[in-house]
């Protein structure tokens, strides 16, 4: 950013010497003026009505123009606005010419200045921090992972819905001027008003102060995009006030590098949408030259030829939301494009990322095929387990289909809930519970970690704390909240502070003390139970004999009820009384840290007792013991499925009562049609 005298003009670096600078919005308080130039809002198929100053197709360079924040503006003018000729058609698009700037993110990052801007320091200008445009790319560096940056995108819509959005669309979008890939992420939230969208294109504004919101920082959107891409239009559309605008910016480090910029400039156009009318209305910030400048400089470096394009892309928005188009998407080190939209027409791949192994042994198969194998290089499967929570009637939609949400802990046996109080400096911190359990297909999947959420959002996937070379901790994952520490930037890591190396450790023994007291029931041999135990577990895996590896190992039980006639049908609400009941029971039963007596302990201390051997004494007890914490987890796991079906009833019945509901509104409607049709006609009733 530079120095800038607040009434005077700057001059462009890399630009004709009669060129001026002219910065985006004003520090005044004055209201954006519409002009008398009005636009109409058509339907896509609809030709276009007017064609607007095409500064792209004139040979003079187009005025550059500073993002908000960055120095004091110029006030509003009152000036007559210059009227826009009406055209007969679209003129053809206008190709760009090959740009200098290297496809590759990685190597991307070399910037050269053409020209200093002289105007930076000029006497009694306002010192400011100046942005080289290098910084966009330097700044995107801290995305290792293209899918972490669409996850920035994705977490903006999701704060969305506290402004009424209902859903999110990632697709692919074809580029109107050269045919080639790019992506469009779309919501119906809010959207941004003129003085939002500069907040949003420009670095540390941030209006999500509470706890509601995933983001905090008012930088995802930056770091996102130009991880992507080199080059990101966006359209938004917004209500503040019963006032419709629209707004347009882009923040393109192709134009940056072209131009030889020495300071990151961004041009939006504003617009007043007159629903008595149908029409656009371009809203003067300053006056029609700098309208027309940055209109200019929008129509030459976006994917879209003429200002009709730009405002055809309101159509499918409603009256509020948001669109997102990035575009020269990067390419990986081999020269293809990162984000592969081929392979997979219902998802987006990682080019490159997807190399299963050829083989016939069913547990590689199995852990190929598991998410926390496929969450590296398919977008639907990470978006799947990305927030802990879908919000109510929000979706996500990926090339045209609904991203399924996929809950981890269905995928666990031999459920555990246990209790961690993190404190620090004498204070306690949140209660976390944290579920853990052995993976289906354990120990034949090799899978293991835990999932921890920030916010509802997935922070790290599958994090391994029990680092060994014998295998201990194999199979058994977990799944947690732990908002009482914070994300780094990125959200793909947590910062390195105290509570952080104490929950690494804790989730490490709890890993541990899982382990030694369920590893045996998937087959491993527990060495902390006597041989006598150890034996019968053995007899017990060899009788189940082999099973499909989603199958869990037969338990040492017997007798134990699964049939539905052994289990009592409750109402929705008893069964979910009864939920919170076991639950509770549960968790009182939990202490900080779990002293677990091994039943190798209860039969040391039965033979030192009296000499004499009570193996069979314990055994009997210790299958007692696993039989009714079986009857109770299969009567738990019956009640949720209860109350599952009679929620989704639930819904079935009010969709059905809306439906019926509107077939009365109709018939009523029609009823009334024909009084008034009845009414309008001349019959005379004749007596007999």
């Amino acid at each position: 950013m530079t120095s800038v005298d607040p009434y005077r003009s700057l001059a462009a670096p890399a630009m004709s010497s009669g060129a001026e600078v002219i910065e985006l919005s004003s520090d005044e308080d004055e209201e954006p003026v519409p002009s008398t130039t009005a636009l109409a809002r058509r339907a896509p198929s609809s030709p276009p009505d007017v064609k607007p100053l095409l500064f792209a197709d004139a040979d003079v360079k187009p005025l550059l123009l500073y993002p908000p924040g960055y120095g004091a503006l110029v006030p509003v003018k009152t000036e007559e606005p210059v009227p826009v000729p009406v055209a007969t058609a679209s003129p053809p698009p206008r190709a760009l010419p090959p740009p200098r700037v290297c496809r590759q993110f990685w190597k991307s990052g070399d910037y050269v200045v053409a020209r200093r801007n002289p105007d930076a320091d000029a006497p009694g200008g306002r010192n400011r921090l100046r942005i080289n445009p290098r910084f966009l790319h330097s700044n995107a560096t801290s995305h290792k992972w293209a899918f972490g940056a669409i996850a920035e995108l994705l977490d903006n819509a999701i704060d969305e819905v506290n402004t009424g959005a209902t859903f999110v669309c990632v697709n692919k979008f074809t580029n109107p001027r050269d045919g080639n890939p790019s992506l469009l992420i779309q919501d119906n939230g809010g959207g941004m008003d003129p003085e939002a969208l500069r907040r949003c294109m420009s670095f540390g504004f941030s209006d999500k102060q509470s706890d509601a919101f995933i983001g905090q920082y008012g930088n995802g959107f930056k770091t996102s995009t130009m991880r992507l891409g080199a080059d990101v239009i966006v359209f938004t559309q917004n209500q503040n006030n019963g006032v419709p605008t629209g707004s347009i910016g882009l923040l393109s480090y192709t134009f940056l590098m072209e131009t030889g910029c020495d300071d990151v400039l961004v041009p939006t156009v504003d617009y007043q949408y007159d629903p008595t009318t149908a029409s656009y209305i371009q809203m003067l910030r300053h006056d029609q030259k700098l309208f027309s400048s940055n209109l200019g400089i929008l129509l030459k470096w976006s994917p879209f030829a003429s200002e009709a394009e730009l405002l055809k892309q309101f159509d499918d928005m409603g009256e509020h939301g948001t669109k997102i188009i990035v575009f020269n998407l990067w390419f990986n080190d081999d020269g293809d494009m990162e984000l592969d939209f081929i392979s997979d027409e219902k998802d987006i791949l990682i080019t490159g990322a997807h190399k299963k192994v050829k083989t016939n042994k069913l547990e590689k198969i199995a852990t190929q095929n598991y998410i926390s194998t496929r969450l590296r290089y398919s977008l639907r499967a990470y978006a799947s387990i990305l927030y802990l929570h879908i919000p109510d009637n929000f979706r996500i939609v990926l090339r045209g289909c609904d991203v399924e949400p996929h809950n981890i802990v269905n995928d666990l046996m031999y459920r555990e809930c246990v209790l961690y109080k993190p404190q620090i400096a004498g204070l306690t911190e949140s209660s976390v519970i944290t579920t853990i359990g052995f993976v289906k297909g354990a120990p034949d999947i090799d899978v293991q970690g835990f999932n921890v959420y920030h916010k509802n959002r997935l922070i790290s996937p599958f994090w391994k704390v029990a680092n060994n070379s014998y295998g201990k901790g194999r199979g058994v994952v977990g799944i947690l909240e732990a908002n009482f520490i914070k994300p780094t930037h990125d959200k793909k890591d947590f910062e390195k502070s105290n509570l952080y190396q104490r929950l690494e450790l804790r989730l490490k023994d709890m890993t541990y003390e899982y382990w030694d007291l369920h590893c045996h029931r998937v087959g491993y041999d527990n060495k902390s139970l006597s041989k006598a135990a150890r034996a019968l577990n053995r007899a017990n895996h060899m009788n189940a004999g082999s099973s499909p590896i989603s199958a869990p190992p037969r338990l040492l039980v017997a007798n134990i009820p699964t049939s539905s006639g052994g289990i009592p049908r409750l109402s929705a609400s008893a069964a979910r009384e009864k939920i919170n009941s076991l639950e509770s029971h549960s968790t009182n039963n939990m202490g900080l840290k779990r002293k677990f007596d091994s039943l190798c302990a209860m039969m040391d201390n039965a033979d030192d007792q009296d000499g004499q051997n009570h193996t069979d004494g314990v055994d009997v007890s210790q299958r007692k013991r696993f039989s009714e914490y079986r009857t109770l987890t299969l009567e738990n796991d019956k009640l949720r499925n209860e109350c599952l079906q009679y929620e989704e009833s639930e819904k079935q019945l009010v969709m059905k009562e809306q439906k019926l509901r509107s077939e009365i509104a109709e018939a009523k409607k029609k009823y009334q049609e024909l009084l008034k049709e009845l009414g309008s006609l001349d019959v005379k009733e004749e007596n007999s």
